[in-house]
């Protein structure tokens, strides 16, 4: 028996695959030989790869192909490379970082508006949040808390009210990850994540506006979450409709803008894998 057909049955899984156009190369049909392992369930996240000298074996490829196939899975998200004698390709969920990364980016040449943002929080928030309510845990509860009283009372200076804008969006991704409904979750945390990085441009905006804008978003969600605590969910749905409106209407109030900007790895902690051996 051949080295490569030992290696292949080691780990029925990794079977060798002459498909594919001539012209497509090798480390592109490498990559797309086990991202359709991945979609028939044959690999899942925290399974490993073969090393990469068994992986030439089985595809009958060069090292530099095989690294080519690993790196491109690497980029998209569906791996992780270590290195050492333990290191080597895990197959991993893609995070939501990256897919935040790919919409923005796409989106950095659409010409998106705040609106157009708010058009759709005020028709999925208050879904999610509603949808959210009979799974809340303890934990979730407590998140909730914690982030109202993060922002209770308002800041003053920039950089404590720059903190609090953001623990205002992870009042909504605390709701976020109690809702079951994977679909509506997850452009939800999307939306929430676009919130986190797009830089919003404010004119005629005065201190005072500013601290309303704050203490008024304070109070819808201690008011949410006390409907919340009470497992009030057509009372949760209601008022976080309101607050999506009040908070476009103070946002239109300031003038405020995107300023919209191609996301890096680096703006996410995405950097790419670690620096493999020669």
């Amino acid at each position: 028996m051949s080295a490569r057909k030992q290696a292949a049955g080691k780990n029925p899984m990794l079977q060798p695959d002459n498909r594919g156009p001539r012209t497509t190369k090798r480390g592109d049909q490498v990559a797309e030989r086990i991202k359709s392992w991945i979609t028939d369930g044959e690999l899942r996240p925290g399974m490993r790869l073969n090393k990469e000298a068994e992986l030439q074996e089985i595809f009958n490829v060069s090292r530099g192909s095989i690294r080519d196939a690993l790196k491109a899975l690497e980029v998209q998200g569906l791996v992780r490379l270590s290195t050492g004698p333990d290191g080597g390709a895990t197959i991993t969920r893609i995070p939501l970082a990256r897919a935040f990364q790919s919409l923005q980016n796409y989106l950095f040449f659409e010409s998106i508006s705040l609106e157009d943002i708010y058009a759709v929080r005020r028709v999925l928030e208050p879904l999610l949040a509603a949808g959210a309510v009979e799974h809340l845990t303890d934990t979730h509860l407590e998140a909730l808390e914690r982030s109202v009283e993060a922002c209770e009372p308002f800041a003053v200076s920039h950089e404590r009210a720059l903190d609090q804008r953001h623990e205002d969006i992870r009042f909504h991704d605390v709701l976020a990850a109690a809702n079951p409904n994977a679909f509506l979750r997850s452009i939800c945390q999307i939306i929430n994540q676009m919130l986190h990085n797009l830089v919003i441009v404010a004119g005629n905006v005065t201190q005072d506006d500013y601290q309303a804008f704050g203490r008024q978003t304070v109070a819808a969600h201690r008011a949410i979450l006390e409907a919340a605590q009470r497992r009030d969910a057509g009372a949760v749905e209601k008022l976080m409709a309101v607050h999506m409106e009040d908070a476009e209407a103070q946002l239109r109030k300031v003038h405020a803008a995107l300023q919209q900007k191609l996301v890096l790895d680096s703006d996410l902690g995405l950097h790419a894998g670690s620096k493999r051996r020669s």
